[in-house]
């Protein structure tokens, strides 16, 4: 009986880890996505990645500002170095959703100057809601987008995240990247 209840907890908790549902429907196009660009390729500017990244594959985390924390930071941190490596192309637009976007433009180069990121630009979006059309679930504390051809080809939610949940993202990113 226990190795039953064993059995049955380690074929469930890798379904926990994506815990609800969030982001665009699969198959949606991309939706316009203006943010402030924090750190990445149009630093200090405003831009809609949607349309700058349309035909690239894109890794879109839209992040609840309020929740993000030293695991979450982890998940980025191994997801931008895997990116790195492995994914050539492939760019990650995290982009914070904050009630004070005045605190998140001081906070988030801060957060690149202690990480590093390499292939990954914080940005920042006014307000937790998200943006018009991406259907951020107020559950979540982090909504990954995969996106290519301007399309979602997968979505993410996490009330919970940290770098143990990469390779399942990765792989949905890799399949984009290598036109599969």
């Amino acid at each position: 009986m226990r190795l039953s209840c064993v059995l049955l907890l380690c074929l469930v908790s890798p379904m926990l880890a994506q815990d609800v549902t969030s982001g665009p429907d699969k198959g949606a196009v991309v939706p316009e996505l203006k943010v402030y660009d924090a750190t990445g390729l149009h630093k200090e500017k405003e831009v809609n990645y949607a349309s700058e990244r349309k035909d690239r594959p894109t890794l879109y985390l839209l992040i609840r500002a309020d929740k993000f924390d030293r695991p979450m930071n982890r998940f980025m941190r191994e997801l931008d170095e895997a990116v790195k490596k492995d994914l050539e192309n492939v760019y990650i637009v995290a982009v914070w959703l904050s009630e004070d976007t005045d605190k998140a433009k001081e906070f988030l180069p801060r957060v690149q100057q202690s990480v590093g990121y390499e292939t990954t630009a914080l940005t920042v979006f006014p307000g937790k809601d998200g943006p018009k059309g991406w259907n951020i679930n107020a559950d979540a504390h982090l909504t990954a987008v995969v996106a290519s051809k301007s399309k979602v080809t997968d979505t993410f939610g996490y009330q919970s995240i940290n770098e143990t949940d990469v390779a399942r993202v990765k792989a949905a990113v890799e399949k984009i990247a290598k036109g599969k």
